[in-house]
């Protein structure tokens, strides 16, 4: 019996198992992956105390800190459901073999944060990996000297395009919304630093107010279809799709009381409905999804797991 088991190792699940390993639970991780998005997430400058560092690296560093701990983890591993019943959770997870383990705690902490969302149009799926993909730092340098294609309108889309623009030999950044004001300049949740900075790059072709269609290609992408804002259908020549519209909570396999995105409902203290169970980090419905805050959640998530233990009784 557990006195804790943490799902997830990125900003929040790290976060959560330092403070937990400090006031020494019984408690292991369980984790499909190390690093989650933060892995992802190319160059991260705004971790306070490191100036610019890039998402692998910091990532890599948040688990050396938490192996220094002597934390226990069962990488590899996807949670597929918890049962819950009389106080006691299990926890049931299966690895890409098809070997299961099952895990019973007294508490939970939700840490699995998000993952790309698709765009859900024709030639998306056939030609995923053949062109098309959702992390720009995974696969960008593939592309070095080509045609790119970032589709998107915040943040994650502008990176991608500004690390695209030093990678390809042109690149097109498609956002659904028009060049005004009231649209952010066609970035509405974007940062303007990183909006002024994309208009610099003379290999940098914005096109606003366009709606893609169709992704198009015979064994690897070759180009891609969209509409501009009078309806009519264009198409571009481009060997990579970058796709950056957003993200879906990793909150499948929990019961939990959840929005209307999906998202895990928490109070101040990272309790959900079901008493035991917390959720940290962009998994839930925090308003804002930064690396900072997941791990702030991460912390507040033991802490209040910690104070549920100290008041356990049978």
């Amino acid at each position: 019996m557990f006195d804790l088991i943490i799902i997830g190792a990125a900003a929040a699940g790290s976060s959560a198992a330092i403070y937990s390993a400090r006031r020494k639970l019984n408690f292991k991780i369980v984790t499909d992956d190390i690093g989650g998005e933060v892995a992802l997430s190319g160059v991260v400058n705004n971790w306070p105390g490191i100036l610019e560092i890039q998402g692998y690296e910091l990532a890599q560093k948040f688990h050396e800190h938490v192996k220094s701990y002597g934390v226990e983890i069962d990488q590899g591993y996807r949670v597929e459901k918890i049962v819950s019943e009389n106080k006691y959770h299990t926890v049931f997870a299966k690895n890409a073999g098809g070997e299961e383990k099952q895990y019973e705690t007294k508490t939970v902490i939700i840490a699995t944060g998000i993952h790309p969302r698709h765009l859900g149009i024709k030639g998306e799926e056939e030609f995923n990996r053949k062109g098309v993909t959702y992390c720009t730092v995974c696969d960008g340098p593939l592309f070095k000297n080509k045609i790119t294609t970032t589709i998107g309108s915040g943040n994650s889309a502008l990176e991608s395009a500004l690390m695209m623009a030093g990678i390809a030999k042109k690149v097109y950044l498609i956002s659904k919304f028009t060049n005004t004001v009231e649209n952010n300049f066609g970035f509405p949740k974007g940062e303007n630093i990183l909006i002024d900075k994309i208009k610099t790059f003379p290999n940098v072709e914005i096109i606003y107010g366009g709606v893609t269609t169709e992704i198009i290609g015979e064994k690897n992408v070759t180009g891609v279809k969209y509409t501009d804002t009078t309806g009519t259908e264009l198409s571009l020549e481009t060997q990579g799709i970058m796709v950056h519209i957003g993200q879906t909570p990793n909150s499948q396999f929990t019961e939990v009381e959840k929005n209307g995105m999906k998202e895990i409902k928490v109070d101040a203290k990272c309790r959900t409905n079901i008493a035991g169970i917390f959720a940290a980090g962009d998994v839930t419905d925090v308003a804002y999804k930064q690396i900072g805050i997941s791990a702030g959640q991460g912390i507040t998530a033991a802490l209040a797991a910690i104070e549920y233990l100290n008041r356990w009784s049978e």
